[in-house]
């Protein structure tokens, strides 16, 4: 990218990295280590590491995060944002923490997934990420579920729920639904994530491999390969 554009791309990037640091406040600042049980939680924070790589490495013309890494935080916070807008109740106003007159849940539930998803759209190259890619995103939610029920048996009141309650949303809270609806429910949600792995995968096909923004990356690199060839 030339200089002008490398600036506009990581500045977004770092604006998004400051939406998801700020948005998980309580987990940070206030010190509620529950809200990390959360899946909101983990992906944001995971969000902004990755962020604030590919700012840096966008900024000073380094490496990047490898697009396997990129892809699966971009796939779980485009599924952080899509089960809090279709499955978990709104955010109660009255209740809400809010930051700079906003509430931190509208910067980990709509914007950090909406700049991830445009992040993807025009400042990534595409056409790298291989099919099996939409597989090996997978894990993650299983490796999930297995942290958050093994809390759950080792600390059964130890919240983040509401009365002690150690499960963080009500789709596998295994007390609630019992074994049966809990492995229906874990299925479903497998098979729409595998769903939305090999869209974002398809997209990543579909979509030029070099945007306009990263068009002038690949020149610029050229144009440095014929430059040392001629010396």
């Amino acid at each position: 990218m030339t200089l002008p554009t490398r600036i506009i791309a990581s500045l977004w990037r770092f604006i998004l990295a400051g939406f998801s640091i700020a948005g998980t406040l309580e987990f940070w600042w206030m010190h509620n280590t529950t809200k990390l049980v959360y899946f909101t939680f983990q992906t944001n924070l995971l969000l902004a590491f990755v962020m604030i790589w590919a700012g840096c490495a966008t900024l000073l013309d380094g490496i990047q995060p490898p697009a396997w890494l990129k892809g699966l935080v971009t796939l779980n916070i485009i599924i952080t944002g899509l089960v809090a807008w279709l499955v978990l109740p709104p955010t109660d106003p009255n209740t809400a923490v809010l930051l700079f007159g906003m509430m931190t849940a509208t910067m980990v539930h709509v914007i950090s997934p909406i700049m991830a998803t445009v992040d993807f759209i025009l400042f990534d190259e595409h056409r790298r990420f291989p099919w099996h890619y939409a597989l090996s995103w997978l894990i993650y939610f299983p490796v999930y579920l297995i942290f958050v029920l093994v809390r759950a048996h080792i600390a059964p009141h130890s919240g983040p729920g509401n009365g002690g309650n150690p499960y963080p949303y009500g789709f596998i809270d295994l007390q609630a639904l019992g074994w049966t609806q809990l492995g229906i429910n874990i299925v479903v949600y497998l098979a729409i994530f595998a769903l939305l792995a090999g869209l974002l995968v398809g997209i990543d096909h579909i979509l030029p491999q070099a945007t306009p923004l990263t068009a002038t990356a690949r020149l610029g690199k050229l144009n440095k390969r014929t430059s040392s060839k001629n010396r």
